[in-house]
């Protein structure tokens, strides 16, 4: 199973773009079971932030539900990820304190294989699994090319 970031689902729903196709796919790949997936709670929470900026709220509000339905059961962050992520943020200067937090997640739960995210700051830590939308093999890496 696969963490999802906030960058593929924004980019997913989102305008024109290079990313946005390879993120449509690999969210019909989770929605029809070729790809198991899930993200966190605070990963929905982001996105419908960052979509309420340039849309009204419903329509955030509306794709949150969408996207927690998609990839549920979501994992909840306590606060020995917390604390994980923080040691993790404090190591690493490639990626910031959300994304250190997902980067515990990834870590502390052995059933998830890999996150998938745009953010390259994800390609900097050891022993994490990342699959960047846009790396050219990036859908063959996950099994759908």
């Amino acid at each position: 199973m696969i963490l999802i970031d906030t960058t593929v689902l924004v980019y997913a729903v989102g305008l024109e773009h290079p990313l946005r196709n390879p993120c449509r796919e690999l969210i019909a790949a989770i929605g029809n079971g070729q790809v198991s997936a899930t993200t966190t709670v605070e990963t929905i929470q982001e996105f419908v932030h960052v979509r309420a900026r340039r849309r009204p709220r419903s329509d955030a509000a509306a794709l949150g539900r969408n996207y927690a339905g998609l990839l549920a059961p979501l994992i909840t962050v306590d606060a020995d990820d917390l604390r994980h992520g923080l040691d993790v943020y404090e190591r690493h200067g490639g990626i910031g304190a959300f994304d250190a937090v997902l980067v515990a997640v990834l870590e502390r739960r052995e059933y998830l294989t890999g996150i998938v995210s745009a953010d390259a700051g994800f390609a900097t830590i050891p022993g994490i699994e990342h699959h960047d939308p846009a790396s050219a093999g990036f859908l063959a890496d996950l099994g759908l090319a």
